[in-house]
């Protein structure tokens, strides 16, 4: 029956994924050119905000505040987001349009949507002629990309000097602009005696480790798709090969069972050993509606031997007390030995709405938060979330010092930064367009398994 419906999948996804590449006017790649500004085309061809934000892409911060200063002094400037803290970064850009213009003044107001609804907002504002919010700080680069790249909905804008802190330019940079990458990884607590030296052991017999279910982050989900990206099927593949034996040979049944299905969803060679991972995960984790309450069961002293895959920065919340410490929790990752993913890593966006009413503003704003370590503070300030503009990220560190955040006494805080986790830490990155090229597919098989793992018919 699974392999019935799981060919069926597979023949639904070749047939849209036809049917999208005959229709889409959008690029594949979520870059600058598929978001809608257009840079493929003279700049005289181009009109509304698609021009708007080309001439933008030319301006520094100082000559994109000036067009904010006359757009929208005394307005209201509307922003939505998955991050609350875009509504502390705007008293903050209001302060530095001030400190030009000292009779600049603007209200605002800021939402942060639950449950997913922030596409369902963006997505009725769309089809209004002027829309009422100017700008997004969003999450979850596969719903981005299929449900607001590709439909024009939102533009990406590049900052000509966020671009040249990263060595290009804004045409030629592709991709969607991040405002900072956050980190959920693998943590356990360590006042018994399990020992999480491989990243399989989160998977192994008798483990169930906390995690938001994919229903109530979906972020979670383009995590298990990522998996399957030959690059960190690799990763997988190279970590079975380093347990010992008994581990290879329980987990060996799994991997010969998911070959099929491998060769049917068009993985690569290790792809087998990223649908065994991926399947014993989904039917093993505890599941949790948020990170928040992970993080509290992780760190007491109660919770001898349990693990979780939580945000990183979740840490730096806890209040400490007879039972309660962030002491008792290390960070797999951190720990000499461990081998394997080291966790995940996701991304804010920030956009423009394709009927901004305010575009030179949300462009200033932009620009703001990814060249200045004053627009980046509202998120910096925390460890676990690593600001797109490497000098912003320089100054967040000099200015907090993450890296030793936790000192000898909570060694778990002492973030060890974006480039650690993404070389030594084996930290899985989102990619949007990976992850819309294979929703329908390794998607819906995921959608499968967590269907059956439940018990529902």
């Amino acid at each position: 029956m699974k392999k019935k419906i799981l060919s069926l999948l597979v023949a639904s996804s070749m047939l849209l994924a036809g049917l999208v590449g005959c229709g889409s006017s959008g690029g594949s790649g979520g870059g600058a050119n598929s978001a809608g500004t257009g840079t493929e085309q003279a700049a005289e061809e181009l009109t509304g905000i698609d021009a708007i934000i080309a001439e933008a892409e030319t301006m520094t911060l100082e000559e994109l505040a000036q067009k904010a200063i006359e757009e929208s002094n005394g307005k209201t400037f509307y922003g939505v987001g998955n991050s609350s803290r875009g509504k502390s970064a705007l008293p903050l850009f209001i302060e530095y349009l001030q400190t030009i213009d000292p009779n600049y003044n603007m209200e605002f107001e800021w939402q942060q949507p639950k449950n997913n609804k922030i596409f369902e907002q963006l997505t009725s504002d769309s089809l209004k002629s002027e829309g009422t919010f100017a700008m997004t700080l969003i999450q979850d680069g596969n719903q981005i990309q299929s449900k607001m790249v590709d439909t024009g909905i939102l533009k990406t804008y590049v900052p000509k000097e966020w671009a040249e802190a990263n060595g290009t330019t804004p045409d030629e940079y592709e991709g969607f602009l991040p405002l900072q990458t956050i980190n959920k990884v693998f943590m356990y607590n360590n006042t018994g005696s399990a020992e999480y030296t491989n990243c399989w052991d989160f998977v192994y017999e008798g483990s169930h480790p906390l995690f938001m279910g994919v229903d109530s982050e979906i972020v979670g989900k383009n995590f298990l798709m990522m998996l399957t990206k030959d690059e960190y099927a690799g990763w997988l593949k190279e970590a079975y090969d380093a347990l010992d034996a008994d581990k290879k040979a329980y987990f060996e049944p799994t991997i010969k069972a998911m070959q099929s299905d491998a060769n049917d969803l068009g993985l690569g060679a290790n792809g087998a050993y990223a649908l065994a991972w991926i399947k014993l995960w989904i039917n093993n984790y505890n599941e949790q509606t948020d990170d928040g309450p992970i993080c509290n069961t992780l760190v007491d002293k109660s919770a001898k031997d349990q693990s979780g895959l939580l945000v990183y920065s979740k840490l730096r919340s806890v209040e400490e007390s007879s039972s309660v410490s962030v002491s008792n929790i290390n960070v797999a990752a951190y720990q000499d030995g461990y081998t394997g993913i080291g966790g995940y890593g996701y991304s804010h966006y920030l956009f423009l709405t394709k009927n901004s009413p305010l575009p030179w503003t949300s462009c200033a704003f932009i620009a703001f938060m990814t060249t200045t370590e004053q627009g980046f503070d509202a998120w910096g300030k925390d460890m676990g979330g690593y600001s797109s503009n490497p000098e912003v990220a320089k100054a967040i560190e000099e200015t907090y010092h993450h890296s030793e955040g936790g000192g000898d006494e909570f060694p778990a805080k002492n973030d060890r930064g974006y480039d650690w986790w993404t070389t030594d830490g084996k930290l899985v990155l989102e990619d949007p367009t990976y992850c819309s090229e294979v929703s329908f597919s390794v998607g819906s098989w995921i959608d499968v398994q967590d269907h059956y793992s439940t018990g529902e018919e």
